[in-house]
């Protein structure tokens, strides 16, 4: 039961992240390999104005959201529509921006190195302990769970039940057909861009509260969303939850049981297995 409960805590958070480079990859068709520098940028932020004026990181994610927001759509509108426009095929697309983003993940290492510093980061918030079925847990990871359920519902509703949540998964379906109905195409794929690194700033400043980060380990979350995304199935954000749960529960298994530095090793496993007997993802559908 230890093991299930601290690997759903974990995987709640690993939820944000992922889900955040799932409307990027699957909506905007940008596989963003920054997607962990924007995580880490956040676990930034919520650092700084928690140790300088002791602000609750819950309360700064509604300062991280927005401002993530607007930097993704100017890095989507002046760095990655050039691209899109001058891409014939998806394929040429995924491979530019891949190579983009790349690069854009070596400058967001080395502004953050350059504002503060390379040593790993940490700070103690809700640092005591909560008892849950027995057993005693963070209450900062309870509280970051809690808040990537709210926020992840959230999101599923929106993009299920809004008129604008549901012009964004016609994009996801079927960009050629959604322009057929009158769907700004470009635009949502830019608003799903920034808000899925708006997403996954939140995920850094929730998971800061409990690991400790640095400014060079965005590239370890960029890998374990893209395992998450895969095996969720692109563009499903129920896919990609449930996964992001399944790892977290893996993770934790393997790190109790086993050992810890098995963790990364496992994801792959799993990650592989998926590949080999579901490829469509858990939610996915099989091709006819």
């Amino acid at each position: 039961m230890d093991i299930l409960i601290t690997g759903l805590l974990l995987g709640g958070t690993y939820a944000l992240i992922a889900v955040g480079l799932n409307l990027q990859y699957g909506v905007a068709r940008i596989m963003n390999l920054a997607n962990g520098e924007m995580l880490v940028a956040g676990g930034f932020v919520a650092f700084w104005l928690y140790t300088a004026g002791q602000t609750s990181p819950l309360l700064t994610v509604f300062l991280v959201a927005p401002v993530a927001f607007a930097l993704n759509w100017l890095i989507y509108r002046f760095m990655l529509q050039p691209l899109v426009k001058r891409s014939k095929t998806r394929g040429q697309l995924e491979t530019d921006s891949i190579l983009a983003t790349f690069g854009l993940s070596f400058v967001g290492v080395g502004l953050m190195l350059a504002a503060f510093g390379g040593d790993y980061f940490s700070y103690s918030f809700l640092a005591v302990p909560v008892e849950i079925f027995g057993d005693s847990y963070g209450a900062n990871r309870v509280a970051s769970f809690v808040a990537a359920v709210v926020i992840c519902g959230a999101l599923y509703l929106w993009l299920n039940q809004s008129r604008a949540g549901l012009a964004i998964r016609a994009v996801a379906t079927a960009p050629a057909s959604a322009r057929l109905v009158g769907i700004d195409v470009r635009h949502l794929a830019a608003i799903a861009f920034a808000l899925g690194g708006a997403v996954t700033a939140v995920g850094g400043a929730l998971i800061s509260t409990y690991l400790t980060l640095d400014a060079s380990t965005g590239v370890v979350f960029t890998l374990k969303a893209l395992i998450i995304v895969i095996m969720g199935g692109v563009g499903d954000v129920r896919g990609t939850i449930l996964a992001a749960l399944l790892l977290g529960i893996v993770e934790t298994a393997v790190a109790s049981l086993i050992d810890p530095g098995l963790t990364l090793a496992a994801a792959y496993i799993l990650f592989l297995g998926v590949l080999l007997f579901r490829p469509q993802g858990l939610f996915g559908k099989a091709p006819t």
